[in-house]
């Protein structure tokens, strides 16, 4: 008698739907309620690797964690933010995020612990074919459309660089993306290494109840300040709608953001000093504003560190932490040695160093067989990919808040997918017809995770529709408003013969 077939062998069944969202985070409850708005027709699921709604606002649980943008434009456009606070915690966002998808009965569309492991192009059925992970099972479903909204990092692990000597040292080392729930901080020394946005978020909260943190950077990061609530917001809850409450402070801060990122673009060095005088107003004239808080950058080269309510400044002036600019020459059994002697003791050692970035959520895609390297594609309106058909993905702005640009993108595929309706075809392929276009960067930042990725990030080219743009207004022009059909993307039916190349090799 021969053995039962394990669970991961049996032939299950096969689903197909219009549309297969990728990730059940901010971007993609955003992409589910575009999709029931604009496109009530098209049938959709949301495969979702964790066991909950939220994404990155699940996935971080570190002391602290909160928006390093204001939630006034993150939140989004079409359900206003009513939390006090603008710079919010992690799970008031995660309730926010949650509850829209509740209120607009996406929850029912989402399958937990689905982990999409690859996605199959075939031209000839127009057809996407995803291998999905169930646990212990492997089942395949079939999708038109392919939306991921899978964020831009791996999920299973952040970046730790390698210490010499990080066997020696005999308390634990934590990284902030797999936090213990068990962690005693309270009066333990502690060293959090990164100059991040998460860092300056930890070092503030753990100071706290810590006997002593230490932020230890190799190089400063710019510094900026704000309140944590807005009042022009919370005094308009009192007197307006919801929807002009949120609707005037919400336009207020997005030209406010703009401005500032256009004023960095054109006079750095004037932007450099406002922000310093900013930080030797909290610090006072005494503190080593030049060694600690001064990068060889100019703002916005790297994306700036909000702190609410400086926060981090009062940890620093309360005695409760400090700021050491350094590099580590080893671990040692009691904390860090430094390269310049100096050993910093430590009970606790957090490492606040970064994220390792992905594509797709790290599912492998092959179109007709062929492997795609995203790292060869060009980004079409910072959405799709030349060569691959009937995918797109979310990527926010570097320099403003994320859902901003997700809300236009979703807006974009809605008026794709309806377009295509209405033409009859089936397929929507982004072309690169000049072969001579010089590759750039896709994304223009000098940020460690970045200039890691960036053989595996896609390229942008000198000029539209292959640069994304970094521009609000220009992309409401580009996504909302400009036709679909441009000379670039082309829509075929099931059965076009998709050209040899997918695309160019990005040299």
């Amino acid at each position: 008698m021969s053995e039962p077939h394990s669970v991961k062998d049996r032939a299950l069944p096969s689903e197909h739907f219009d549309v297969l969202i990728i990730g059940a985070g901010l971007s993609g409850i955003d992409a589910a309620w575009h999709l029931q708005k604009n496109n009530p027709k098209k049938s959709y699921v949301i495969l979702e690797n964790r066991e909950r709604i939220g994404g990155t606002w699940d996935l971080f649980r570190y002391p602290g964690i909160r928006s390093d943008s204001d939630m006034l434009t993150m939140g989004y456009g079409f359900r206003p933010w009513t939390h006090p606070s603008t710079i919010s915690p992690g799970d008031a966002i995660r309730d926010y995020v949650t509850d829209t998808a509740k209120d607009a009965g996406i929850d029912k569309h989402i399958r937990f612990r689905h982990k999409v492991l690859s996605a199959s192009w075939d031209t000839a059925t127009a057809r996407w074919t995803v291998e999905v992970e169930r646990g212990t099972e492997r089942l395949t479903i079939t999708t038109n459309f392919l939306f991921s909204c899978a964020g831009y990092y791996k999920y299973d692990e952040g970046y730790t660089p390698t210490f010499p000597g990080r066997e020696n040292f005999k308390g634990p080392i934590v990284h902030p993306q797999h936090w213990p729930e068990t962690l005693d901080y309270k009066n333990k020394r502690v060293i959090v290494i990164g100059s991040g946005a998460t860092a300056m978020t930890l070092v503030p909260a753990m100071a706290k109840t810590a006997a002593y943190v230490t932020m230890l950077q190799r190089s400063p990061t710019y510094v900026v300040s704000r309140p944590e609530q807005d009042a022009l917001a919370n005094r308009l809850r009192k007197i307006l709608p919801a929807s002009w409450a949120y609707a005037i402070p919400r336009w207020k801060n997005i030209l406010l953001g703009m401005y500032f990122y256009n004023l960095t673009r054109k006079k750095p060095a004037r932007v450099k000093e406002m922000i310093l005088k900013g930080v030797r107003a909290h610090l006072g004239p005494d503190y080593d504003v030049a060694k600690h808080f001064t990068p060889t950058y100019n703002p916005w080269d790297q994306r700036l560190c909000l702190v609410p309510d400086a926060d981090l400044f009062k940890a620093i002036k309360s005695g409760k932490a400090e700021v050491v600019t350094d590099h580590i020459d080893s671990f040692t059994a009691k904390g860090i040695r430094l390269k310049s002697g100096q050993e910093l003791q430590a009970d606790i050692i957090v490492t606040a160093t970064g994220l390792q970035l992905e594509a797709m959520g790290g599912a492998t895609v092959t179109v007709d067989g062929k492997p795609v390297d995203f790292g060869k594609t060009f980004t079409y309106k910072g959405l799709m990919y030349s060569g691959v058909p009937n995918l797109a993905s979310v990527f926010g702005y570097t320099n403003a808040s994320w859902t901003l640009r997700a809300d236009l993108i979703c807006d974009y595929v809605c008026r794709l997918l309806n377009t295509m309706d209405q033409k009859g075809v089936q397929i929507a392929t982004p072309r690169l017809k000049d072969e001579s276009m010089q590759p750039e960067p896709w994304l223009d930042f000098s940020s460690g995770y970045v200039q890691r990725a960036i053989a595996i990030l896609p390229k942008q080219g000198p000029k539209a529709p292959w640069r994304q743009n970094q521009n609000y207004f220009a992309d409401i022009k580009d996504m909302r408003r400009a036709p679909i059909e441009d000379g670039v993307l082309e829509l075929a039916k099931a059965g076009a013969v998709i050209k040899p190349a997918l695309a160019r090799a990005a040299e």
